[in-house]
């Protein structure tokens, strides 16, 4: 794999604070099929509506993918889990315990008929070259996904940081990996080394 098999997808916007931010979902382009980070959203609530005023855009999301991993359960990075019943979707335990709690996120997007969960315990491999890192901070589940390249590290980490003005404090742990390339789902551009 390189550099470049691991793309955002552009799936919504929200508004924070006045302020429109873009939502992404990560795309692994992997030799043994395409993994997808987050789901983005297909649909929305009166409440979502009122309070982040949401612009979705669910034909964007890719269909043709072999696994899912959830960075975490909040509404816009797991509201696309319905369309992948079925396939496994990779999440940590502890954040799915977490999405049992009332007013944490849309609970039937969460729990749908076919949904096929893994619930991981910390660290583990996914795919060859691909293993996701618990950075709860965020979330207390909230994990990153590690991608190794030829280039170097990718990095999706999700919601460790909402913008790169905030990375180095949050995402310490990931700096320490030393990686090429950090993917953040409310940012545009990737942050190279």
């Amino acid at each position: 794999m390189r550099l470049a098999d691991v793309r955002p997808v552009h799936v919504a916007d929200v508004v924070v604070e006045g302020e429109p931010w873009p939502g992404h979902l990560h795309v692994i382009e992997h030799p043994d099929g395409r993994i997808l980070v987050d789901t983005g959203m297909i649909d929305s609530t009166p409440e979502l509506d009122e309070e982040w005023r949401p612009r979705i855009y669910p034909e964007r999301i890719p269909r043709d993918v072999s696994l899912v991993v959830n960075t975490h359960l909040h509404f816009d990075h797991c509201g696309g889990n319905r369309l992948f019943a079925g396939l496994p979707i990779y999440v940590q335990r502890a954040e799915r315990e977490a999405a049992r709690e009332p007013g944490y996120t849309i609970p039937e997007w969460v729990e749908f008929h076919g949904a096929r969960y893994v619930e991981l315990d910390g660290e583990a491999g996914i795919a060859p070259g691909v293993r996701v890192l618990p950075t709860p901070g965020h979330t207390p589940g909230h994990q990153s996904v590690l991608v190794e390249t030829e280039d170097g590290l990718v990095v999706v980490a999700g919601d460790v940081a909402y913008r790169w003005g905030d990375f180095d404090v949050a995402g310490g742990a990931i700096l320490d990996l030393e990686p090429r390339r950090i993917w953040l789902a409310h940012e545009t551009e990737p942050r190279d080394a």
